[in-house]
């Protein structure tokens, strides 16, 4: 593949200055008028989601950073991408080897779109397979802490000693890089541990920086999200809690809702959102299956009986469930 520069509000950072960077974001932005900027507009990151058990915790790490983020399917078509505007992509890890039939891929679009990106162990393989690389299995695979030496000071490693540990979890690697490609690190089993193009905002990274295993992790993202993609950290989770109770006043106005509600966090969060927004419009469900942990239909009913003041039916099911199992 030919990487190529796109003239759009998403151009490559090059040799841009960061302050040309910013200027090029908010140009980009939509017009509003009589309302204030949407937080979660301004500054949105995307983990392209290839099957691994820690994208949650990148998202959570970019997060952490005061930037927002969303994961999505690792399919999603460089369209989409661009309709949500984001500063950056990041590629999480995956169980798959870019060889295997029906691997998960990307659109290969979104290496021409000049938007920082950033592959995490199997999204910097597939990153290197994509655009002209090679990768084949390690000798033996590599799981567990590795010593890093880092060659390349520049924009990611920016602060960094000459080494720290990081954490492996690989069975391929990249055995050559794509073309116009350098290394930034590497360890003693893997040359190309961290990598960047030479001039356009592609990084790759073999070790997770997401894990707590890894020395300085969350720095080396806070480095990607602020040196290369030039986030100014605006976002709080508060933003996304008021722009969403906000959204769901204007969904419902005067209707009512039901909410099954399990005493688990994501049923809880809904709820505790849907009654922000629109209080006694609310009518919850509790389905006692006969399956809860012991006192834990008790204390669903007094969380939101006694701080939300919600209406809350609870349904006795345990024998037709029951019932059912036996």
């Amino acid at each position: 593949m030919v990487l190529k520069r796109y003239n759009s509000a998403f151009s490559p950072i090059g040799k841009k200055h960061r302050q040309e960077i910013q200027k090029d974001k908010q140009e980009s932005l939509p017009v509003q008028t009589n309302r204030s900027v949407d937080p979660l507009q301004n500054e949105r990151v995307l983990v392209l989601d290839f099957g691994s058990q820690f994208a949650q915790l990148i998202a959570r790490r970019v997060r952490d950073q005061n930037v927002y983020c969303e994961i999505v399917r690792h399919d999603i078509s460089a369209q989409s991408v661009i309709a949500r505007k984001p500063v950056a992509i990041i590629f999480s890890g995956g169980p798959s080897s870019v060889y295997d039939q029906g691997a998960p891929q990307c659109d290969p679009k979104l290496f021409e779109l000049g938007i920082p990106i950033l592959g995490i162990c199997y999204g910097m393989q597939l990153t290197a397979h994509s655009l002209g690389g090679t990768v084949q299995a390690c000798p033996a695979r590599e799981y567990g802490r590795a010593r890093l030496a880092i060659g390349n000071m520049e924009k990611l490693f920016a602060g960094f000693p000459s080494e720290i540990d990081v954490w492996m979890s690989h069975g391929d690697q990249v055995q050559k890089l794509p073309e116009g490609f350098e290394t930034l690190a590497g360890t003693s089993t893997c040359p190309y541990a961290a990598v960047k193009h030479r001039t356009l905002p592609i990084y790759g990274l073999q070790f997770h920086p997401e894990v707590s295993h890894t020395a300085l992790g969350s720095a080396l993202i806070h480095n990607f999200l602020y040196n290369v993609a030039g986030c100014q950290g605006r976002w709080q989770l508060s933003n996304f809690a008021t722009q969403t109770i906000a959204e769901l006043r204007e969904k419902i106005g005067s209707d009512r809702v039901i909410c099954g509600l399990s005493g688990g966090v994501d049923s809880s969060v809904t709820a505790a959102l849907l009654y922000k927004a629109i209080g006694p419009q609310l009518t919850c469900i509790l389905i006692d299956n006969g399956l809860l942990r012991k006192d834990e239909q008790a204390a669903v009913i007094g969380e939101f009986t006694d701080h939300f003041k919600a209406d809350l039916r609870v349904v006795n099911a345990s024998d037709r469930f029951l019932g059912a199992l036996a």
